[in-house]
């Protein structure tokens, strides 16, 4: 084995870095459930969480609990592990997806055996991966593989 091959071997999932602020973002995902962040003030959602509302800069959110539904925005199909530890997985896709609520998020796809295209309906998957709650996405009425 070259010292490449045992690099990507070992490569550590680099988890996702929990703090006060999106520690309730990921508690939710661990117990089943997508949530995203709502301004009292002018009711605008988004992700990923924050401090303040994007649109009217207010301070006050709430945690709401997303459907799971979603349409796909955008996508990208990586060739390229640009972390050791994905480089068992090429090719893989990354996706702007928009939540049925209203906020996008960036979150993989599952592996998909129909063709990608802007505003194909999303389902959420969540998926554990060395003890982390990960959000993705597939094809509505499609099975996860």
């Amino acid at each position: 084995m070259s010292a490449a091959e045992d690099q990507v071997e070992h490569a550590a999932f680099p988890a996702p870095q929990v703090s006060e602020l999106t520690a309730p973002y990921w508690n939710a995902l661990a117990e089943g459930r997508l949530t995203f962040q709502r301004c009292v003030a002018c009711r605008h959602a988004w992700l990923p969480a924050r401090t303040e509302c994007p649109r009217c800069l207010g301070r006050e959110a709430v945690w709401e609990t997303a459907s799971g539904n979603a349409r796909l925005v955008s996508w990208v199909v990586y060739h390229h592990g640009y972390h050791p530890y994905f480089a068992s997985r090429l090719p893989y896709t990354v996706a702007v997806v928009e939540l049925a609520e209203g906020p996008r998020m960036i979150a993989g796809l599952a592996p998909h055996e129909r063709p990608l295209r802007i505003d194909l309906p999303l389902k959420l998957v969540i998926q554990h991966e060395a003890g982390a709650a990960l959000p993705r996405f597939a094809a509505a009425g499609q099975g996860v593989r």
